[in-house]
């Protein structure tokens, strides 16, 4: 079955939207009446199909009484639904919830994550993710313990279909990220965590030297109806990756990384072998 043609922006636009109208708890015929629209054209907004102008659509966040801030996100959005690639500039810091990953992990039939630093936010204990937000230069202190939160419900999406395989360096796991104590519960986790039928952690050795991975982290993920998408993160920003061409590029990553990876076992006896 062919791929649904959609863009990162795009569905979170109508993501919102449909969020918008459905915070309202009224019916799509009882906002038509408050806009003087039919119904099939709240129904056709709200379903991707487009039918509205910009100006229409303020008409129809009004009458949702939708809060400013999403306001002002859905009309950024409105004019870029079709642009493929997405860079966001985060500021000084990260969001505390990054909206599009997480609506994208939600939605993922697989992932694939590569990360030479760190333990995935996914894999992370609440006390390794508090010890690694504390350590971050730009986040304030009074928002450490609600990043932590929100770093905890992403392991939702691990409880639902999806797939995951995560790449780890060696050297990841024997970095005492908030301490010795912090970092023997995390690897037990993680031992814990690998032995899911659908959870893969396979660890890159030290040994191995160069590797196809040196370029950076990422995470690919891909769909039942919609095309892959890859996300890359840095300090100030995140980049969506959507062009097929680039994701061909992740995907060949990721092939040579899993023949340069230890397999689940071996990374299992290793996790043990580190853990004593």
């Amino acid at each position: 079955m062919p791929k649904r043609y959609s863009t990162a922006r795009g569905r979170e636009f109508g993501d919102g939207l449909r969020a918008a109208i459905a915070a309202t708890g009224m019916t799509a015929r009882a906002i038509a009446e408050i806009v003087d629209w039919n119904e099939a054209k709240v129904s056709d907004a709200a379903n991707g199909k487009g039918g509205i102008t910009e100006l229409e659509l303020a008409l129809l966040l009004g009458a949702c009484r939708t809060p400013s801030a999403e306001r002002v996100h859905l009309h950024k959005l409105f004019n870029a639904t079709g642009v493929r690639g997405w860079l966001q500039e985060h500021g000084a810091v990260e969001p505390i919830t990054p909206r599009t990953l997480v609506e994208h992990e939600a939605k993922a039939k697989t992932l694939v994550s590569w990360l030479p630093l760190l333990v995935h936010g996914m894999l992370q204990t609440p006390d390794y993710a508090r010890a690694v937000i504390a350590a971050n230069a730009n986040v304030p202190a009074a928002e450490v313990e609600a990043r932590v939160a929100a770093r905890v419900e992403r392991k939702e999406a691990l409880r639902s279909r999806m797939s995951a395989t995560f790449y780890i360096h060696e050297s990841v796991l024997r970095t005492p990220v908030g301490g010795e104590e912090v970092m023997r519960a995390q690897l037990r986790h993680l031992e814990k965590v690998s032995e899911r039928p659908h959870v893969v952690v396979r660890v890159v050795p030290t040994s191995i030297g160069a590797h196809a991975g040196h370029a950076g982290g990422f995470n690919l993920l891909k769909f039942d109806k919609i095309e892959p998408v890859v996300f890359v993160e840095s300090e100030n920003a995140t980049l969506i990756i959507e062009a097929a061409s680039a994701i061909k590029s992740y995907d060949k990553v990721v092939e040579s990384l899993g023949r340069t990876a230890l397999d689940a076992e071996q990374s299992r006896r290793l996790i043990k072998d580190i853990v004593g």
